[in-house]
């Protein structure tokens, strides 16, 4: 058996119509279609993969994403084109999203470029780009922070 993408993440926002409004600019920019949006769920997909936010249950409300914490560390888009990834940053200047760290190389892969980004509840986002088979080219390890476990912060 060889899985096909991931189908879906879904995420839990603290503020529900916050993230509803960062992610309704956000993931049609990526070319994502709407399929849900209700008042509890925003669903969106395209590219062979699936994203949504759900409202979180009331005693959660208003909580934020605590990097670093037991569950989810960040989810990254992967775009087709190294350009993407710059375009998709002045975009997220322009909806006044926190980032992290601006497009930047690193050593994950090679040819490794991404953004790093939160959205209103401070979940980290990424969107890279890869060149080529990435890390299933022959006699190709990963780098950076994976490999010397300091990818927790």
């Amino acid at each position: 058996m060889q899985i096909n993408g991931v189908a879906h993440t879904f995420i839990t926002a603290g503020n529900f119509s916050s993230a509803r409004a960062f992610y309704g600019q956000l993931l049609p920019f990526l070319g994502l279609t709407i399929v849900a949006d209700t008042v509890n769920t925003f669903y969106c997909v395209g590219g062979r993969t699936g994203f949504g936010i759900h409202a979180p249950a009331e005693e959660y409300a208003g909580q934020r994403f605590r990097q670093g914490s037991v569950g989810l560390h960040h989810h990254c888009f992967r775009a087709r084109e190294r350009a993407d990834v710059d375009e998709v940053y002045e975009f997220l200047l322009k909806i006044g999203a926190h980032i992290v760290h601006e497009p930047q190389e690193d050593s994950f892969a090679p040819g490794y470029y991404s953004v790093l980004f939160e959205d209103p509840d401070g979940t980290r986002l990424e969107i890279n780009h890869v060149p080529g088979k990435g890390l299933l080219a022959p006699n190709t390890e990963i780098g950076g922070g994976y490999a010397d476990g300091s990818q927790n912060g």
